[in-house]
């Protein structure tokens, strides 16, 4: 299937901070942000799932600060960014609520994208408010990132956010329109790329240095981030952005460059669960528990017999039915000590036990991976 807004059902767009804020003064420029709202509203109507990763709270308050021109020192930046972003968050609740679509904040360092269980807590919030018809708003958080934990662009950030979130799609809108050879504003004669279905040195070698003063990345963080969605089974576009309707144009066939995935979102997690993550434990099933799973159905407490080893909440676990061997892999949803209290009781039953309301599944069926004929 060929790469394309319409062929999404979850895209994650990223918006540069010189869409959104004028550059000299921080003002927002809300013209534009209405006309991506109406898009994000299009989408929607067609049961699409969009988030948006958005630069712009740093240049939105340092103008309101009125801080010097210049490079600023980490901690300006960080106040910058902490006036900026409740503006900047106010902005996109006025534009969506005239579609009446509700929006939630949500600031990322670093570590909440490498750390299991925040990686985790991250991924479960951002699918409850996505099932619940809210469009999530990302930034990085700058007020508590420091230097050498910062992502350092939204660019990358965004990659991360496709990644964990599996979306089939990333958009970089930005205010180049692709990428070229050579940098089209001082190569009037740069040849536009298309399409990019592997990258290579020489695509890394076309990255320049393309971007504003208030912007963190330029080409060489979109390359970065295209590298880090592809290999997640993520397509990736950039596209033009200082349009009025950004998202429609490029679904209109706008000039844009196509990073193209030669896997899915979800056909790569599987195998990053089955072949990169070595087992903590071992949940031993009954065969009524196994047959559920072969009929694509998520593993429940009630099915499991046996809890092995040691593992926290998200380690990967060994899958073994009764007399017979290991029959798959999967993202555990309790740590092992959780595990073993519940094992063999209802779902319904998790609550009294643990004293909390935890996942309904053991293993989420989107977390497993199964080896059928391994399996009695």
């Amino acid at each position: 299937m060929q790469p394309s807004l319409a062929n999404a059902s979850r895209t994650v767009v990223k918006i540069g901070s010189a869409l959104l804020a004028d550059p000299e003064t921080g003002a927002l420029n809300e013209a534009w942000l209405d006309g991506l709202a109406r898009d994000i509203a299009h989408l929607r109507s067609r049961s699409k799932d969009v988030l948006i990763v958005s630069s712009g709270a740093i240049a939105i308050g340092r103008g309101h600060l009125r801080l010097p021109e210049g490079e600023l020192r980490l901690e300006e930046m960080q106040a910058a960014a902490a006036c900026g972003q409740i503006r900047l968050a106010h902005a996109y609740q006025s534009a969506l609520a005239r579609h009446g679509i509700g929006v939630a904040q949500i600031l990322l360092t670093h570590e909440d994208t490498e750390a299991r269980r925040r990686y985790l807590n991250a991924r479960s919030t951002i699918n409850t408010l996505l099932a619940l018809g809210t469009v999530p708003v990302i930034n990085e958080n700058d007020t508590v990132a420091t230097n050498e934990i910062r992502f350092g662009d939204n660019d990358r950030l965004a990659a991360r956010v496709a990644v964990m979130m599996s979306a089939d799609l990333l958009v970089l809108l930005s205010d180049v329109d692709g990428l070229y050879e050579t940098d089209p504003r001082r190569d009037p004669d740069a040849r536009w790329i298309p399409t990019v279905e592997r990258i290579t040195p020489q695509i890394e070698a076309m990255a320049g240095t393309i971007g504003t003063p208030t912007a963190a990345g330029g080409m060489v963080t979109k390359i970065a981030a295209a590298k880090h969605a592809m290999a997640a089974g993520c397509h990736m576009a950039i596209a033009e952005g200082a349009v009025e309707r950004p998202l429609a144009a490029l679904e209109g066939g706008a000039h844009s460059t196509w990073f193209v995935s030669t896997a899915s979102p979800r056909a790569a997690r599987k195998s990053w669960i089955a072949s990169a993550l070595e087992p903590r434990g071992t949940l031993v099933i009954d065969n009524g528990a196994w047959q559920a799973l072969l009929r694509g159905r998520s593993l429940l407490p009630a099915g499991v017999k046996a809890v092995e080893g040691a593992f926290e909440r998200g380690d990967a676990v060994a899958v073994k039915v009764e007399r017979g061997g290991e029959a798959g892999r999967g993202l555990v949803a309790y740590s092992a000590a959780d595990a073993r209290r519940i094992a063999g009781h209802k779902s319904r039953e998790i609550e009294r036990i643990l004293g909390y309301r935890g996942r309904t599944e053991m293993i989420h069926r989107d977390d497993l991976v199964l080896d059928e004929e391994q399996a009695p």
